[in-house]
């Protein structure tokens, strides 16, 4: 019996729902989700394994015009998902006003076949849907088009199916219990920096990294030590809050999430670190993982 393998890249601006889409297309949550734009920073895979088949899907970073260090490694992580691509999943949001330009730079005279995503449509009119439907057929020519709700899980039946229609016969590219290519460590910061993302507005999200510094692993229990870089001092008061009150709050949110993706019992110590001006200096970026 062949065996079909392949990398399926999703892609979009900021904000679209590409990394709720492919939670559910693994049936796993990989990806962390907030309301804010550019949450995901780095490619995560997650991996669809069954018998005959392995769909090897890549979330990305939502495509933008970087401005600084840490964003232009955003966007290589996007270049090598174009690079290895073998299906492109395009996800648009419905209510976008045509201003994907920064997007359409990257994919307009790609060769990789292409399928459209047209996403949020539970709020919108078919009149709306049928117009974004028109327009990217004709401005793409994707191989298909689907309307659909990541969030609510609509019209996603079916997908599989035809992404599989796009991969080669090739042996699986990893292990068939692997869901992805991260380790525990990697989805224990990514779930700090979620409730980061959710507690603190404005520029605070963005200035931090969360660095896991120590990770034992025990009989009944998991010990956690995480650092929160910020860059200015008035950053790392605004994390801590009044008394420590918001680290603390960031703290439990956390540690009840991690206790659930490990399965066990964890106890979580935070930091708080000022690194000044980290975001745009490469040492940085190499230590944390974002450039190779």
């Amino acid at each position: 019996m062949s065996h079909k393998a392949g990398f399926v890249s999703i892609i979009g601006k900021p904000n679209v729902g590409k990394s709720t889409l492919m939670n559910a297309l693994v049936g796993e949550k990989l990806s962390i989700i907030t309301p804010k734009a550019q949450t995901t920073r780095h490619r995560i895979l997650g991996i669809v394994n069954e018998e005959n088949y392995q769909i090897v899907f890549s979330d990305t970073p939502g495509i933008i015009k970087p401005r600084y260090g840490l964003q232009d490694s955003m966007m290589n992580f996007v270049k090598g998902a174009l690079s290895d691509a073998d299906l492109l999943l395009f996800v648009t949001d419905v209510n976008e006003q045509h201003d994907e330009n920064d997007v359409l730079e990257k994919i307009i005279n790609s060769t990789i076949p292409m399928i459209v995503l047209i996403n949020k449509i539970d709020g919108a009119t078919q009149e709306q849907v049928d117009e974004k439907q028109a327009y990217w057929q004709e401005l793409l020519k994707p191989m298909h088009i689907y309307a659909i709700s990541a969030l609510h899980k609509y019209n996603l039946e079916g997908i599989l199916e035809k992404v599989l229609e796009y991969l080669p016969e090739h042996p699986a590219y990893y292990d068939k219990e692997e869901l992805t290519d991260k380790n525990q460590r990697f989805f224990v910061s990514e779930i700090i920096r979620e409730k980061i993302f959710n507690n603190y507005q404005k520029e605070i999200p963005y200035s931090t990294e969360v660095v896991i510094t120590s990770f034992k692993e025990e009989e009944k229990i998991t010990r956690i030590s995480a650092e929160i870089i910020v860059e200015r001092d008035s950053q790392k008061n605004i994390l801590i809050g009044k008394g420590g009150s918001m680290l603390k709050k960031v703290g439990t949110e956390a540690r009840k999430d991690i206790e659930r993706f490990l399965d066990q019992k964890v106890f979580l110590e935070t930091f708080v670190k000022v690194l000044p001006d980290w975001r745009s200096k490469k040492n940085y970026l190499k230590s944390f993982g974002y450039e190779n």
